[in-house]
């Protein structure tokens, strides 16, 4: 039987070709004034998930996404 993609987690990660899952880091919506402008440009980049969390998103994310 074919395994059901988790739509949730498809929308905010994608896996890399190495199997890394790439994401986006939290905190840069709202409430940024009391954000310094070091942490506030260290947000807008992307980051990858840790290993330990990646077994459990290879679960819900059976295929991959692209």
């Amino acid at each position: 039987m074919k395994l059901k993609t988790k739509k949730a987690a498809a929308k905010r990660l994608r896996m890399t070709k190495s199997g890394l899952f790439k994401k986006r880091n939290a905190g840069r919506q709202h409430i940024l004034g009391k954000k310094t402008r070091k942490h506030k440009r260290q947000l807008r980049h992307s980051g990858y998930v840790s290993a330990t969390d990646a077994k459990r998103i290879r679960k819900v994310l059976p295929y991959g996404t692209n």
